[in-house]
């Protein structure tokens, strides 16, 4: 069952996903040559101290991160570490924060000084990507819409998407229905309602789709070694417009 929320239910969402989105802004401007990624993930937790919040991660299936941070080859669930960010890398953090009882998550790649040409496409192609798959996030259109453009718009750029880990629905819970996947046919899918709350996160890779998870059993990664891109908003459809949640100031999509 896909959750509705009410008035005074979005209201507090949209408290989560400002929190959210102004504690992201704050640990990209970090994000610097040397710095470690433990030093982001301190930081993550400090900030989110600081608002009287949470990290909706740390402990979720006993991960032991406030966010997640990932370099380059890393897709998704890397866990902050003495690693230290070089020139020339790609950031990915995914931060997910407790508000209230209510769930802000959002997230965003950041290039470390000049990236290569084609990671910088990749990154600016995805960032696209999620503003168009967020445009479709409309009463009446169907989950696979925004699947569906999403797997289209980045193969039709020579790039892949990953199939092991989607977009979803949130709310009181991080992961609630619907799940919104990078790929799948238009038309098909839960229809969208008025008052659904999702996470739209195009995670897209440089070369090829296949994943591998490290031993750590968490951190996920290319399996030929080549960059991936990662960004999210959390969007609320509305009866007209949609709403990205996880901005430092409003947004509605014209």
């Amino acid at each position: 069952m896909i959750p509705i929320k009410r008035d005074h239910e979005i209201e507090k969402m949209r408290r989560a996903g400002e929190c959210a989105a102004s504690i992201l802004a704050d640990l990209a401007s970090r994000i610097a040559p040397g710095v470690t990624t433990g030093e982001i993930d301190h930081a993550a937790s400090q900030l989110m101290s600081q608002a009287g919040v949470r990290s909706a991660f740390l402990g979720y299936k006993k991960f032991p991160g406030h966010i997640c941070i990932s370099i380059n080859e890393e897709i998704v669930h890397g866990i902050g570490s003495s690693r230290r960010i070089a020139y020339g890398d790609v950031v990915k953090m995914d931060v997910g924060i407790i508000r209230d009882g209510w769930i802000g998550d959002t997230a965003t790649s950041v290039p470390v000084g000049i990236v290569e040409p084609e990671t910088e496409r990749l990154l600016t192609i995805t960032q696209q990507i999620l503003d168009g798959a967020v445009s479709l996030a409309r009463p009446g259109n169907r989950v696979g819409d925004i699947s569906n453009y999403v797997e289209t718009e980045a193969v039709k750029h020579g790039f892949s998407v990953v199939r092991e880990f989607v977009g979803h629905g949130v709310g009181r819970q991080l992961h609630e229905e619907p799940q919104v996947p990078n790929f799948g046919k238009r038309g098909s899918g839960p229809k969208l309602k008025s008052g659904m709350t999702i996470a739209i996160e195009p995670m897209i890779n440089l070369g090829k789709a296949k994943v591998k998870i490290l031993a750590d059993k968490w951190t996920a990664v290319t399996a030929d070694g080549l960059p991936s891109a990662h960004f999210e908003h959390t969007v609320l459809i509305t009866d007209s417009a949609p709403e990205v949640l996880t901005c430092s100031t409003k947004t509605l999509l014209k």
